[in-house]
């Protein structure tokens, strides 16, 4: 048995197929029903054969072996092809090439984009890489914070207790600041003046249009004396407390720590004594309430050097000093004081008080409890109507533009939105007391001061950028400072306070956690054996005295000296030169 070839069509004239050659037997025998068409490359090919055909009826069924070849149906199998490969997509798995980033070809073959739309997608940029950058930051410090105190056997300076807890004193109670937020009390009526103390001068309106163009130079008042008096040390509250006014005594500096104690970070404490039925809270002699905090809500930590000009104790000492002056320069003084019913209290005879009144006034908690504190307003003015205002008088104090990321003299003007912004995102804690302060008192309108530094390195001269004013209320309700949760953490205290017995307690905010801490204390504590030491020389901060107007005086004779071409240590020589003719 062999195998037959079968026929194979000889071509004469070249390689292949000749071009009218018979098909062979097996494919129809010479039928003409096979067309050549032909092709390139690049073309789309429809079926060969289909053997899924089933040509109807039975008498198609001899074709059925030749129908697989026709190509009569072509354009229609080319079209189900197309319609095949409409649904097919080639998936390259090549990176694209990589275009310069630098170079003409780069430079140029950018798709244009509008000027605005591309600044705008700059500043889209710009912002998540810092909001990265900082959440970067933060889990660095967290993690350096707690390597710290686990390696390095305790806490850092800045995350110490405001006052040395002794192992003596035992804890009463510990609250979290979480349930703080749950409260909230309603003081049924308004408060009572029973006494208002002082004299306080006229505001200046000048300082309104105070511009960062047309600034300031903050002044010096040594003359003027600043009273940071507690409760107990004072005289009115004692009598008053004589006469059973009320049940609970305290400052509106102390109520302020107590109602924003949410928004703070850094520690503070009070001192709380019960005599009796009567409550009185108290601060320690040089505690952190009677300095004003700088950045202390901010993500950056201020460096812990109390050496360094912006360190955390430099500004508040420099923030202090700051807002004092500031309240006395922004006055009328032309000798034109409002007097009330009893001078200032804490100023002795032929001693100049700085222009503040003291009002003490009156809340009724319930039917068993009144407090009553004692609140400070700084000046005076008579609005359109002619009727008299009280006004409190603050100072938000800029260092160092690049820490903030906002320049005060080039955004006050054109963004005071923004600037106010910062300041509520680094000082919350801070503004939220002062616009507590003013509610107490009773304050018509604060006037917020923006000061600034000379230069960065300077924190001895100052200068007034601009001055604006808010209606507490109005301010308190942009802040988020709810008055009935405040009341309801001072009713919440008093209320724990009253079930202790009789002694000495001191309430402490804990320097990392939000929560804060009531120990029992001994009855002498804070007066003998617990009185802090002060700092060596060289680690206290340069005082604000007499050294310091003469090294500005030296800066205004250096700069006169400059302006007019003369030299500086010509005055003096010759002064010196006239002392030696004279002896």
């Amino acid at each position: 048995m062999g195998f037959d070839v079968g026929f194979v069509p000889y071509n004469p004239d070249g390689w292949g197929p000749p071009e009218a050659a018979a098909a062979p037997s097996s494919l129809g025998g010479g039928s003409s029903s096979v067309p050549f068409a032909p092709f390139s490359r690049s073309d789309k090919l429809g079926r060969i054969a289909d053997w899924t055909r089933n040509p109807p009826g039975h008498a198609a069924l001899a074709a059925a072996r030749d129908a697989v070849f026709d190509f009569a149906g072509l354009e229609d199998s080319v079209g189900l092809a197309s319609a095949d490969d409409s649904s097919f997509r080639l998936v390259d798995g090549k990176p694209p090439p990589r275009q310069p980033r630098f170079g003409p070809r780069w430079r140029y073959q950018q798709r244009p984009q509008l000027p605005q739309r591309r600044d705008e997608e700059v500043e889209a940029r710009r912002r998540e890489a810092e909001k990265e950058r900082a959440r970067r930051d933060r889990h660095w410090q967290q993690n350096r914070r707690t390597h710290h105190q686990f390696n390095r056997g305790g806490p850092s300076s800045s995350a110490k207790p405001s006052v040395d807890i002794q192992p003596e004193w035992s804890v009463k109670e510990q609250i979290p600041f979480s349930s703080f937020s749950k409260l909230s009390f309603a003081v049924a009526d308004q408060p009572e003046d029973l006494l208002v103390c002082g004299a306080i001068e006229y505001y200046d309106r000048a300082y309104d249009r105070v511009t960062p163009r047309a600034e300031r130079r903050l002044e010096r008042f040594k003359s003027r004396n600043f009273f940071k008096v507690t409760t107990t040390d004072d005289p009115v509250i004692r009598r008053l407390a004589e006469n059973d006014t009320a049940t609970v005594f305290a400052t509106d500096t102390i109520l302020a720590a107590l109602m924003c104690a949410p928004r703070s970070v850094q520690s503070w404490d009070i001192v709380i004594q019960r005599v009796g039925n009567k409550l009185f809270f108290d601060k320690r002699d040089g505690s952190q309430l009677d300095l004003l905090t700088v950045n202390e809500t901010a993500q950056e930590p201020l460096p812990e050097a109390k050496e360094d000009i912006n360190s955390a104790h430099s500004l508040a000492v420099e923030a202090t000093y700051v807002n004092q002056n500031f309240s006395q320069q922004v006055l009328l003084r032309n000798g034109e004081k409002v007097t009330f019913d009893e001078p200032n209290p804490f100023a002795t005879e032929g001693e100049e008080a700085a222009s503040v009144a003291y009002r003490y006034r009156r809340w009724k908690l319930d039917d068993e409890t009144s407090l009553v504190a004692r609140c400070e307003v700084h000046a005076v003015n008579v609005d359109l109507r002619g009727e008299r205002q009280f006004l409190t008088l603050n100072a938000l104090n800029e260092f160092d533009p690049k820490v903030t990321g906002v320049d005060w003299r080039k955004k006050l003007e054109t963004q005071r939105g923004a600037v106010l912004a910062t300041e509520l995102k680094n000082n919350a804690n801070k503004l939220a007391r002062w616009t507590a302060q003013a509610l107490l008192a009773g304050a018509d309108m604060m006037k917020l001061g923006y000061v600034s530094r000379l230069h960065p390195r300077d924190h001895y001269n100052h200068s007034i950028l601009s001055v604006v004013g808010y209606k507490p209320r109005e301010f308190a309700a942009q802040i988020n400072l709810n008055t009935a949760n405040m009341w309801g953490i001072v009713k919440s205290i008093v209320d724990v306070c009253m079930k202790l017995g009789e002694g000495k307690y001191v309430l402490v905010k804990d320097p990392v956690k939000p929560q804060v801490r009531l120990y029992e204390v001994p009855n002498d504590a804070f007066e003998n054996d617990y009185v802090e030491e002060p700092l060596p020389e060289e680690e206290q901060v340069r005082p604000f005295s007499e050294d310091v107007d003469a090294t500005a005086q030296e800066m205004d004779a250096a700069a006169e000296a400059e302006a007019t071409g003369t030299p500086a240590g010509a005055d003096g020589d010759a002064q010196k030169s006239s002392e030696v003719a004279a002896v």
